[in-house]
């Protein structure tokens, strides 16, 4: 028996023989992907690291790295938004970093209740090695993709993106 599907939002028409049989409501997996495609690459990531013997900092430290390096001197609330971590969890991870010699905290002069987040010399001297690291995991993530494959799907990723920052529990 040939079956033909049609896909149309996320219901599913089939027809076998050409005889409708029904409407099925089709399950989306992507959430799920998006979960296992983080997970995957978080440990690929941590391989790479390792196998270019960089051990200065580890994968959720490249993220706190990668958005001071756009923008050095920024609030930990800044940072937090700008690298989707939140203030509890970057807390534990700045101390450690501050330990390590990556960051330093600075007390804001204008705004006395604001600690201000810098990178040190030795941070700023990781960055050819994140770059590095950073190209092989783009080389990695969009092995067999076209040019116009890759903007389409990061533009679809992006609206999936804003369409959570814009959700509001109704």
């Amino acid at each position: 028996m040939q079956e033909n599907l049609l896909t149309k939002n996320s219901y599913m028409v089939v027809f076998a023989r050409n005889y409708y049989i029904g409407v099925f409501a089709m399950e989306s997996q992507g959430g799920f992907l998006i979960t296992k495609i983080k997970q995957l690459g978080d440990r690929v990531f941590e391989k790479v690291l390792s196998a270019k013997n960089i051990h200065a900092f580890n994968g959720p430290q490249g993220r706190i790295l990668y958005v001071l390096w756009q923008t050095d001197g920024i609030p930990i609330r800044t940072l937090s938004e700008q690298c989707g971590l939140a203030i509890t969890s970057l807390t534990t991870m700045l101390e450690r970093m501050e330990a390590q010699g990556l960051i330093r905290r600075v007390q804001d002069r204008e705004d006395k209740r604001k600690t201000l987040l810098y990178l040190t010399e030795n941070a700023r001297a990781l960055k050819r090695d994140y770059d590095e690291v950073s190209r092989q995991m783009t080389e990695i993530y969009y092995q067999g993709f076209s040019e116009e494959q890759i903007v389409r799907f990061e533009r679809d990723l992006d609206r999936i993106r804003q369409n959570l920052e814009g959700w509001k529990e109704r």
